[in-house]
């Protein structure tokens, strides 16, 4: 069980709705860690932290989109007076999938914004914070994605890349000072998200991780950063980290071309 004694007694969760982030929220109030739950819709957030609440933890809730120039602003009204001590990020998304060149480059910048911008935005805040109090403990959840580039998220895929780099440089400075950090590496994983989006999750051979056994998996590997492949695909991560890059990248399209739904 996660230790509220290193990660307490208070933990942020950006994107703490739905799927992997509810299930990190219920699994931080089972250790007793009280919670300040962030996301966008009020529906799925207001339903998670009823049901963490339940378990006699204090639970605060922020409907805010983290491409709000306040957004970082508005987390800290609600958060300034607490002593947190864990920040787990996992509002990044794909929230634009289309080819580079044509698409909308303000679509393509909110993508940049969500996923690198708003992350560094909150890590710099409670990671200072973290450090001056020499424990605590930092997690970005990332994606297989950023170990390849993929048509139609490519810029996705390059700000998952970033992500993972920039968590083992925060490793290094932030281990002397008691702080762990920890990138968690998702594949494909039952979420909520990932069935709206209708893709298929039946694929013979497919590996689809459930959302509390990342969770889960995250937690018991919070100390033993920079980067934890999560869900059974260390292995296909480190073929995606190899050469020739074209003959990768190419089996990786058609891979992943399987998975859409009929109509697209």
């Amino acid at each position: 069980m996660t230790d509220k004694n290193v990660y307490g007694p208070w933990a942020v969760v950006a994107g703490g709705s739905e799927g992997v982030g509810a299930a990190f929220a219920d699994r931080l109030a089972d250790a007793g860690i009280n919670l300040v739950l962030i996301a966008r819709k009020p529906g799925p957030l207001n339903e998670t932290a009823e049901k963490v609440r339940a378990k006699g933890v204090e639970v605060r809730t922020l409907e805010l989109d983290l491409l709000d120039p306040g957004a970082l602003a508005a987390i800290r009204a609600v958060t300034d007076g607490l002593e947190v001590g864990l920040l787990i990020f996992n509002a990044g998304a794909n929230s634009y999938g289309h080819e580079f060149v044509t698409g909308d480059l303000t679509r393509v910048q909110g993508v940049l914004d969500l996923n690198i911008t708003a992350q560094l935005a909150l890590t710099h805040h409670f990671g200072a914070l973290m450090k001056e109090r020499g424990r605590g403990g930092i997690m970005l959840v990332g994606s297989l994605s950023g170990y390849l580039g993929q048509a139609q998220i490519s810029v996705y895929s390059a700000a998952k890349a970033f992500s993972r780099v920039f968590a083992e440089g925060l490793w290094l400075e932030l281990r002397p000072h008691g702080v762990h950090v920890l990138e968690l590496v998702l594949g494909v994983t039952r979420t909520p998200a990932m069935e709206r989006a209708g893709l298929r999750m039946d694929l013979p051979g497919l590996r689809v991780a459930e959302p509390d056994d990342v969770a889960r998996e995250g937690l018991a590997h919070l100390a033993d950063g920079p980067v934890l492949v999560a869900g059974g695909n260390a292995a296909a991560a480190q073929k995606r980290s190899g050469f020739p890059r074209a003959e990768l990248a190419l089996a990786a399209h058609e891979a992943s071309r399987k998975m859409l739904p009929p109509s697209s």
